[in-house]
C-alpha cells in the first residue's frame, strides 16, 4: 500500500494508547483485525461514558475501515471523538495511528472507524443521558 507520512493528531489526546504484542497477532507478525476492533471498542467507550456519566453499551459499529496493516510493536494511538448524542445514544469517532517504532518519525493513520453507545442503568436497559454540565 502506498501511504503518506502523517502526523499524530495535536489538538487532542489520545483516549488510549497500547503496542500490540505477538499473542495479538498472525504468524507473519501482522495484529489481527479482531484484536484492533476490540480496541477501538474501548477507546470510544471512553468518551462515551463520560458523557453518560457511567455505563454505557456497544450497540452498533457504524463503519469500519482498515486503511494500513498494524505489526507487532507499532505504538498505537486511539482518537475518540464524540459526534453525536441522542436520547440515550452516543456516535463516537475513531481513528487509530501507528508510530512505527523501527522508524520513529512513520505514522500512518492505520484505522478509523465509527460506533453507537446506548447509556444503560444497573439493569442494562437503555436510560436517557444526563443534562450537560
Amino acid at each position: 500500500m502506498d501511504t503518506l507520512p502523517t502526523q499524530l493528531p495535536t489538538h487532542q489526546e489520545p483516549a488510549l494508547r497500547v503496542m500490540p504484542q505477538p499473542h495479538d497477532s498472525n504468524v507473519h507478525g501482522d495484529v489481527f483485525g479482531g484484536w484492533i476492533m476490540s480496541q477501538v471498542d474501548i477507546a470510544g467507550s471512553i468518551p462515551a461514558s463520560r458523557r453518560a456519566n457511567g455505563r454505557v453499551a456497544t450497540v452498533a459499529v457504524n463503519s469500519f475501515v482498515f486503511r494500513e496493516p498494524v505489526f507487532v510493536g507499532d505504538l498505537l494511538s486511539f482518537y475518540a471523538t464524540i459526534l453525536k448524542t441522542g436520547r440515550t445514544s452516543i456516535t463516537v469517532e475513531v481513528e487509530v495511528f501507528a508510530q512505527r517504532m523501527r522508524l520513529a518519525n512513520d505514522v500512518v493513520k492505520v484505522t478509523e472507524a465509527t460506533l453507537t453507545y446506548v447509556a444503560t442503568g444497573e439493569n442494562r436497559r437503555p436510560r436517557e443521558l444526563p443534562p450537560l454540565a
